[in-house]
């Protein structure tokens, strides 16, 4: 690799000359390659790993110098002595003697500099290499960390660290490799090497932390070892950018957009993740990218102050946060924007910035550094955003005009007085701090929302608060349309809403009539259609029915896009992964701040049992209605940390109850009969039965709880819990609960599965976790097919995972005994397409474990191995009694039989057992029996009896050749006679409709039956003892993870590919 031309003072320091000239020396390192060097070797090989400075340094390197200077210059080095010698070359073709016509040494340097500047600008420009002051250092980085670690050029390095390793009690300092895929680690100690990889998704545990002798340590855990990292130069930068990479795993394991992502620089990871925080903290659409942020000042004219904090720019908003948490933050859409200008700068007020939007208000910034470029940057935004605007607000005033009678108006004001008070509050809110998307919010804002909403004003600031107005005032028309194309269409996610349409807040007016009902539907099953990846989850109908107690049908279903997608990420997928996260985020929240309630509950179990509703139904389905919506009020406001807050509160309510309980039982009683207490005196809505009172026992009720008093008492007693810190935990608790998941999904497998085979649990756990490592990999690094087809978390266990041919032949050649030979390929071709019973070119776990390691008895083995060379799609014609017929191949194991024949098969498999009859195996025509004669004759090329297995072989392809001969003449006599009679019948392909002629040759009627290939090989005791032994299947597993490990743990494609160079 050409470098920018750098000075060494010490050419000779730790390095051999190789080759030298007039101009030029190439050099290699010492203790480098055959030798070691000696002492010296070890001592330099040890300096590459430790010092930063020789780290980076590569093995081979070329100097430039002239013949009366006693400077050098480093102007090329390489990992290979191919690659140094490649430039070396080029060096004496094409400039030794350019060099020799100058007179003057400098410009002899001038020009060698030049030269090789040159040719580094033009590789940059022809491979679309950004310049960077760490390009080159990178590069050689990255080209180390692929040689160590035997990485592909698909598996791309994302930033390296020096380190400590502890291995044992001693700590071996080296290297840290993040990859997008994996954390590497490598050291090089007087001679002793130490090699790490773990895959992120293999992570259980990610955390740092701080002990007596080591005061800052990353710990990465997973299934089976624990791994400790320290004296890290920067370690917080380390372990964040560790956890975005090992986030972006989980989100690969749970879905497959993950594989989607781009994750080959540090600056795209910290971009997304101040993008991701940006858009949590103003709950922007999912979409927005952050496109800067700056301080600065803010005036405030309702209390007349500059107040400082941050202004964050993308390419639809100008948002601003205070220094100090919730004294005031602001959203401004650029599409309400009319004029951005800059104002006069003063010693009061510099470099000020206003902005004028439609509805008449102004914002003054100042103290912004680059004020010019801001202007500039949001001009471009604007002119961007202005194309759009005045369609959309066609469309929307068409629609907010025509979905009035969508509206489900339940609000019914019996009393007014408490409400009317309520709604002048927000008026002249409304008056003091700005009303719509564009409106200050701060303290007071929070305080009228702790106060509970008015009921008329409920549905226009929930879609304030959530941010749900953003996404529906820029998708003018989306609702309608989706609604009209999901018409009519029936899947298991409408099947689902159907039968839980009247299970949705049924004690309420609204949907004890057809119009509710029909609302509700259509919101479900719109987004439904727009999230087939959630599709529908239970507490879904519940949430949303309320939504539309408050909001028309657009609006509902734009907040339950909110909710589902940003607001509650992951809570109502088929696994309610989000949910089950907030749990263990509760139960952390529970140790820290009620910890002498905690162990009490963690034995009573109750804490897992009562969060999981409380959560996915916003405690809607807990406590009375007219009491939830003020949780919900609350929750649009704040975000989850509401939710978090109300629970403990209610379990700190009740503690001394809580932990007089003997049993969960008690336990949930107690706090049901609390809940079901909760009431909203302020509330204008006729009484609602509440259907949660039902589980409560027949005891003295509880005294009445002021939902209120609750809320605020949370917020005094836990408002100290951060966004920023729940975020944290979730990470920790995302690792864990999706690990779990993919440990249950296993043992569940192995569990379906443990009776169809012979196998062991163990070795079923063992060859499931081979097959998801293979089925991983290709999705990192390609393969024949989609990640999309290959994993879909939502089809049933046994089909989660699947490979394609390209994957399946690395496993077969780690553990299938017959792959041995240059036959082993096409060996595995045949195999793959017998295993494909559907024919889709994908197999699942089942599929690959009915015969990957030929665990049968010699008929069954035998048997196997004849149906692999039956071809799909040729005819073979069979002789059967008086009729004669054609069999298309294909069919006998491409048979689309439905699931439930599948399963009742599984089911009476016991009660009536049932072999593969070896009449009904199709014939071996000629062409097929040679396939055959070349897998048995590469099958024992490294067997020990290896000469009498040959001899044995030949011995029965003669007599199996002798029998075809025969049964062709007899075929041709028959057929002759039969055609003689008249009675003969056309032969058939069962998939081509064309018939099977007769003419086609002599091989149509040279073929061999199953029977007289048993026959054949039972009459040589050699293969009858090769077949019949048994086959070490752990030993088989256990020399497939240990190939894994051994050669720098490489991944099982590298693996399989160096482990395919040793067979042959």
């Amino acid at each position: 690799m050409w470098v920018t031309p750098e000075d060494v003072l010490l050419a000779g320091a730790l390095w051999i000359t190789e080759r030298a000239n007039p101009y030029f020396i190439l050099q290699k390192r010492k203790g480098h390659g055959d030798g070691g060097g000696g002492l010296a070797g070890l001592l330099v090989g040890t300096l590459d790993v430790v010092l930063d400075s020789s780290a980076r340094m590569a093995p081979y390197r070329i100097l430039y110098q002239t013949p009366d200077s006693l400077v050098y210059w480093i102007i090329a080095h390489g990992t290979s002595r191919k690659e140094i010698t490649e430039h070396w070359e080029w060096l004496e073709h094409n400039l030794l003697q350019t060099l020799s016509i100058f007179e003057n040494e400098n410009d002899i340097t001038t020009f060698v500099k030049g030269k090789v500047q040159g040719i580094i600008a033009e590789y940059n420009k022809n491979h679309d290499v950004k310049e960077d002051d760490d390009t080159d250092k990178f590069k050689e980085a990255s080209a180390k960390f692929r040689k160590l670690f035997g990485m592909p050029e698909e598996e791309k390095l994302v930033n390296y660290y020096s380190c400590s390793y502890w291995k044992g009690k001693v700590p071996r300092q080296g290297w840290l490799y993040l990859s997008i895929n994996h954390l590497c680690f490598y050291s090089y100690l007087l001679g002793k090497e130490v090699k790490l990889v773990v895959r992120w998704a293999d992570i259980t545990q990610l955390e740092k932390s701080a002990t007596l002798l080591l005061p800052d340590v990353i710990k990465v855990s997973t299934r089976t070892n624990e791994h400790l990292f320290s004296v890290f130069l920067n370690i917080n930068e380390t372990f964040k950018l560790a956890e975005q990479l090992a986030n972006i795993a989980m989100r690969q394991l749970l879905d497959n957009k993950g594989f989607e992502q781009d994750r080959s620089l540090p600056k795209d990871l910290d971009a997304r993740a101040k993008s991701e925080r940006y858009r949590a903290l103003f709950r922007l659409p999912k979409d927005e990218k952050l496109d800067g942020h700056t301080d600065c000042t803010l005036w405030t004219p309702f209390n007349k102050m500059h107040i400082l904090g941050q202004m964050f720019v993308s390419t639809n908003y100008i948002c601003f946060t205070s220094k100090e948490e919730s004294l005031c933050s602001l959203i401004i859409p650029l599409r309400e924007v009319t004029i951005v200008e800059k104002a006069d700068s003063s010693s009061v007020l510099p470099s000020p910035l206003s902005i004028s939007t439609k509805n008449r208000m102004t914002f003054l910034f100042a103290n912004l550094k680059d004020r010019d470029f801001l202007v500039q940057r949001l001009s471009d935004f604007l002119q961007q955003t202005t194309s759009k605007t005045y369609l959309e607000k066609e469309l929307t005033s068409s629609l907010n005009s025509s979905d009035d009678e969508l509206h489900v108006n339940i609000c019914c004001f019996p009393n007014q007085a408490k409400e009317f008070l309520k709604e002048q509050a927000w008026k002249n809110h409304f008056t003091e701090y700005g009303q719509g998307v564009c409106m200050y919010r701060t303290e007071k804002t929070k305080e009228l929302v702790l106060k509970g909403i008015p009921e008329s004003m409920r549905g226009e600031l929930w879609l304030l608060f959530s941010g749900a107005i953003n996404e529906m005032t820029t998708h003018p028309g989306y609702y309608e349309d989706l609604v009209e194309k999901s018409m009519g269409k029936y899947n298991l996610a409408t099947e689902e809403i159907e039968r839980d349409l009247h299970r949705s807040l049924p004690e309420h007016p609204a949907f004890q009539n057809e119009m509710g009902i029909a609302a509700l539907r259509r919101v479900l099953t719109a987004y439904a259609f727009r999230n087939p990846n959630i599709g529908y989850c239970q507490a879904m109908n519940i949430v949303t029915s309320v939504l539309l107690l408050y909001a028309k049908e657009e609006e509902a279903f734009w907040l339950l896009v909110a909710l589902c997608e940003r607001m509650l990420p992951d809570y109502y997928n088929t696994r309610v992964v989000g949910a089950l996260v907030d749990q263990g985020v509760f139960e952390e929240l529970a140790r820290e701040y009620i910890p002498q309630l905690y162990d009490c509950m963690q034995d009573l179990g109750v804490i897992s049992t009562i969060s999981l509703s409380w959560f996915l139904t916003l405690f809607l389905s807990v406590m009375p209605f007219e009491s939830a919506v003020v949780v919900v009020d609350c929750f649009f406001y704040d975000g989850i940390k509401v939710i978090f807050q109300l629970a403990l509160s209610v379990l700190h309510a009740n503690i001394h109850q809580l932990l007089g309980c003997k049993d969960d039982g008690e336990a949930m009683t107690v706090l049901g009969r609390y809940l079901d207490s909760v009431t909203n005196k302020d509330s204008t809505l006729p009484p609602i039965p509440h259907l949660h009172s039902l589980l409560t026992d027949n005891g003295e009720p509880h005294p009445e709880v002021d939902i209120f008093k609750l809320v605020r008492s949370s917020y005094e007693k836990f408002g100290s819990i951060r966004a920023d810190v729940i975020e944290q935990m979730r990470f920790k608790q995302r690792l864990r609960v999706i690990q779990t998941i993919e440990d249950t999904t296993k043992r569940n497998v192995v569990r379906t599965i443990v009776t169809e085979t012979d196998f062991s649990i163990d070795e079923l756990e063992e060859l499931y976790v081979l097959f998801k490592a293979e089925h991983l990999t290709s999705c990192y690094w390609g393969g024949s097919s989609n990640p999309t087809e290959r994993h879909d978390p939502s089809l049933p266990y046994l089909e989660q995972y699947r490979i394609d041919l390209e994957q399946f032949k690395g496993l077969f050649n780690l553990l299938f005994p017959w792959a041995n030979g240059a036959h082993s390929e096409p060996l595995a071709v045949r195999f793959f397409h017998l295993l494909d019973q559907n024919a889709d070119a994908l197999i699942n776990f089942r599929e690959f474990i009915t015969g990957v390691l030929c665990h049968g008895d010699l008929t069954e083995k035998l048997k196997l191995l004849y149906k692999m060379h039956v071809l799909p799609g040729e005819c073979v014609w069979i002789h059967s009694g008086e009729r004669s017929h054609s069999l298309c191949i294909s069919a006998v194991k491409k048979l689309n039989t439905p699931d439930y024949r599948h399963y009742l098969k599984l089911w009476n498999q016991e009660m009536k057992p049932k072999r593969e009859n070896t009449k009904d195996l199709p014939k071996l025509n000629q062409s097929q029996f040679i396939e055959l004669c070349k897998t048995l004759y590469s099958m024992f090329s490294e067997d020990v009896a290896e000469q009498e297995l040959y001899h044995a072989t030949a011995t029965v392809t003669s007599l199996l050749l002798e029998m075809g001969e025969v049964g062709k003449l007899f075929s041709s006599s028959f057929r002759k006679d039969h055609n003689q009679e008249g009675n003969s019948e056309p032969s058939v392909c069962m998939r081509d409709p064309s018939p099977c002629e007769e003419g086609k040759g002599d091989e149509d009627n040279w073929a061999i039956t199953f029977e007289q290939f048993l026959a054949s090989v039972l009459t040589e005791q050699a293969l009858v003892r090769y077949f019949e032994k048994p086959v070490d299947v752990a030993a088989r597993i256990t020399n497939a993870k240990n190939e894994k490990n051994e050669y720098t743990k490489m991944p099982l494609r590298a693996c399989t590919l160096y482990v395919y160079s040793k067979i042959h």
